[in-house]
């Protein structure tokens, strides 16, 4: 299945098919503004039961003639050692296809997967390599750390790849902030795609977390359904916490009146847990047990942070 992070990787290009322009510059690689950019058919599948699809394919038309070039970008996850040949398939079959140079480009959210995915890969005998693959990378290794409102501001979906690309890295929470905030002067059908994209490269964590807290406070004003969607699994997610801790809390003072001399790594171990179905069997335990073992052993058949 097809993860979201996957989806905004290549489809923040199909947003702004000129994004490739100013991700070669950054990369150091010379990149005249196109006279057109359209976005093609992914479709690489042949009359063969194998099908074959690229994640985002644009043509570029050049101002000189012969400037024109394909570009294919592929949104990588993690390693996987079957996808150079069928890159290497995409670029051969595009090029005998449109008759054009082709470009791929593969955009990775982790250091090490695109160090892999930008080793060349040399096709044919060790004597005499017929094909040699080397993939424009795109990642957290090479893309700009825009915290700034005023340069997220300039280049929306620059800043939204700089963040997809850095989902894992602590810059992270400077770059939503940023992304907000500029997003507030966006006309909302615009901005609400950006959030969504946003939304879809972060996942599921802790960065994701932090955009759907962001989305609630910054732009609070926007009644679009994907924004409301975030701003209620932020205040359901908030809502879930504080109810793990008022039974947190209760839960110790419990064990207090009862007598109970509570460690500091036992309380931390109450407050740390987020798990309100655990937390009320603790409470549960807590009123008869007779010592504080047998309120946090953990029961045959648990699972979750009970068991662990």
């Amino acid at each position: 299945m097809v993860s979201a992070p996957h989806e905004a990787m290549h489809r923040v290009f199909q947003q702004d098919p000129t994004l490739y322009a100013r991700v070669f510059r950054t990369l150091g690689l010379a990149a005249e503004e196109p006279v057109a950019v359209s976005l093609l058919p992914t479709d690489l599948t042949e009359n063969s039961p194998l099908e074959r699809r690229v994640d985002t394919l644009l043509k570029v038309e050049g101002k000189e003639e012969g400037g024109s070039f394909l570009l294919a970008v592929e949104a990588q996850g993690k390693k996987d050692h079957a996808k150079p040949d069928a890159w290497a398939y995409y670029v051969t079959y595009l090029r005998s296809k449109y008759a054009l140079p082709t470009v791929l480009m593969v955009v990775c959210q982790s250091r090490a997967t695109a160090s892999w995915a930008a080793e060349p890969r040399h096709m044919g005998t060790p004597e005499w390599p017929t094909i040699t693959l080397r993939p424009l990378v795109v990642g957290p290794h090479n893309m700009p750390v825009v915290t700034d409102p005023d340069r997220a501001r300039a280049d929306i979906p620059l800043t939204v790849l700089s963040a997809v690309t850095h989902a894992a890295d602590p810059d992270v929470d400077a770059i939503l902030k940023a992304l907000s905030t500029a997003l507030r002067d966006v006309p909302e059908d615009q901005a609400n795609t950006f959030v969504e994209l946003t939304a879809q490269g972060l996942g599921r964590g802790r960065a994701a977390h932090q955009w759907r807290n962001l989305v609630a406070a910054d732009l609070s004003f926007y009644t679009s359904p994907l924004s409301q969607e975030i701003r209620d699994e932020g205040r359901a997610e908030g809502e879930a916490l504080g109810e793990a801790r008022g039974e947190a809390k209760s839960l110790l003072r419990v064990l207090v009146g009862r007598g109970f001399e509570v460690p500091e790594s036992t309380r931390a171990r109450v407050m740390d847990c987020g798990d309100t179905h655990t937390l009320t069997r603790w409470l549960d335990r807590a009123i008869t047990a007779t010592t504080l073992d047998e309120v946090f052993a953990a029961s045959e058949s648990a699972s979750g942070p009970e068991a662990r």
